[in-house]
């Protein structure tokens, strides 16, 4: 018998920044205590640098029957996330069926957006800058905190993947068939462990943790927050993209002098925007601080390369450094513009200076 609880988060991007303390005024809500709580060594600033505000609802009964318990957290860089949370007391083999029936399950969609929707409504004058168009982000865990051999004694994780890598590899797949030995091997890669009685397997689309209730709060905490980042990252990656896009038509455009002469002020646009994404960029990446090479910080390395993190920031450097240099390029077609245009201002000067001499010499 398994026991151990499944776990879905669902992060919205709702708005440019969320103002935690007004928030906390209006939900009344005790400020939160530092997190995450690290049970194995850890440098004491390995935490979030601004908490994040944690509600607690009722539990979210689906169409289907089961009852999530629901935790509902708002993070100062205009994330809300939405965790359900499943027990479960199963085998192996139901627990597969569970995976494979709740990963992207439409019930899963339809009751967090109620949820999202019941609480903007509550924390709507606490959010800067909403925005209209809300991106997701959907990550599932299995939890497994019990798992005993035939004599009763708790599993290894050595013991785990060589017995059961199998079935760890369909779960983080939501997979209800068996995975080649390829597929299996690779989806077991990412598998890590601090304790001989704990592991860690990260997939693109959910994780397995097995550890005790307090050794896995700041895994799951690494998890959202990865998740998190890649939200933040695709929606500075559709920023950018439209933004460039834009720029690419304006350049296109021939409109002569005065297009360069106008080119400074749309100049000038592009690179308060490109700040800003570089800003916002640093603000959610320095979030969560790391020292040298612990543990929680190989863990969190290995989450955000799996779920994506890594290629959406290198989408947003690379856009990041397009935009400077189209900033440059439209800054120095302005000058060009510009110094054109004050020689001829200075030719036509010499020119009226001359026939006002010459003039001057036909009277005499």
């Amino acid at each position: 018998m398994l026991r151990g609880s499944f776990r879905v988060f669902v992060l919205y991007d709702v708005a440019e920044r969320i103002d935690l303390d007004r928030l906390r005024r209006t939900l009344g809500s005790p400020p939160t205590p530092r997190q995450p709580r690290f049970e194995h060594p850890a440098p004491e600033y390995v935490r979030f640098e601004r908490e994040p505000v944690v509600e607690y609802p009722e539990p979210s009964r689906l169409q289907t029957g089961e009852a999530f318990r629901v935790c509902i957290k708002y993070f100062d860089y205009g994330v809300i996330s939405i965790e359900l949370e499943l027990d479960f007391a199963t085998g192996w083999d139901d627990l597969v069926r569970l995976s494979s029936r709740w990963i992207a399950a439409p019930e899963i969609e339809a009751c967090t957006t109620d949820l999202l929707r019941t609480h903007l409504q509550r924390a709507a004058e606490s959010l800067v800058q909403p925005y209209q168009r809300r991106l997701s982000e959907d990550y599932y865990v299995i939890h497994l905190q019990e798992a005993l051999d035939e004599c009763g004694n708790p599993l290894l994780a050595s013991q785990l993947l060589a017995e059961h890598g199998s079935r760890i590899a369909q779960l983080i797949r939501g997979d209800s068939q068996e995975l080649s030995p390829s597929e299996r091997a690779e989806a077991l890669q990412s598998g890590m462990s601090y304790y001989p009685d704990d592991l860690l397997v990260v997939g693109w689309v959910a994780a397995f943790v097995y550890d005790t209730i307090e050794g896995a709060i700041p895994t799951l905490q690494l998890l959202e927050y990865a998740n998190a980042q890649l939200l933040e990252f695709r929606h500075y990656d559709e920023l950018l993209t439209g933004v460039l896009a834009n720029v690419y038509k304006l350049l296109e455009h021939k409109g002569g002098l005065m297009q360069h002469w106008t080119m400074a002020g749309k100049a000038e646009r592009l690179n308060a925007m490109r700040l800003d994404v570089t800003e916002l960029t640093e603000r959610t990446d320095t979030a969560i601080k790391f020292l040298s090479d612990m543990f929680y910080a190989r863990a969190y390395r290995v989450a955000a390369a799996r779920v994506g993190v890594t290629d959406y920031r290198a989408l947003v450097e690379r856009k990041l450094r397009i935009a400077g240099d189209l900033y440059e390029f439209m800054v120095g077609g302005f000058h060009q513009t510009r110094s054109f245009i004050l020689e001829v201002m200075v030719v036509a000067i010499l020119v009226i200076e001359l026939l006002h001499l010459f003039r001057n010499g036909l009277t005499r």
